[in-house]
């Protein structure tokens, strides 16, 4: 492996990026949207929750797997008959299908050993 090939920092990553975005999701779902009924309320706490413990690192491939149903469930009951493309009026699935993926990218890397100092 040579120096660019790092899958302790490629995890890492992806594990923010993921973090940020579910923690940014839920937080524009709370504070600009704002949940209508119950089921409003727990997609925000999956998300904002899920992101939070994605960003502390706590046992983040879980947490990624975990958030996987709540996206499937927001394509097939919100954004799916809207379209592909998330811009459309309504959102389409695009951005939860892309999310999805990164989740079980996270997921089936596992736990990469922490580079060894030489």
């Amino acid at each position: 492996m040579n120096r660019l090939q790092n899958p302790y920092l490629a995890a890492l990553v992806l594990r923010v990026a993921l973090g940020m975005m579910y923690l940014s999701h839920g937080a524009l779902k709370l504070f600009v949207f704002t949940p209508a009924g119950t089921a409003g309320y727990f997609a925000i706490l999956i998300e904002i929750g899920g992101g939070l413990l994605l960003l502390a690192g706590l046992q983040a491939r879980w947490v990624a797997l975990l958030l996987i149903p709540q996206l499937l469930g927001s394509i097939v009951l919100v954004h799916g008959a809207k379209g592909w493309m998330f811009t459309n009026e309504g959102g389409g699935w695009e951005y939860p299908a892309f999310l999805i993926a990164a989740s079980l990218a996270l997921f089936l890397l596992g736990q990469p050993e922490r580079p060894r100092q030489a």
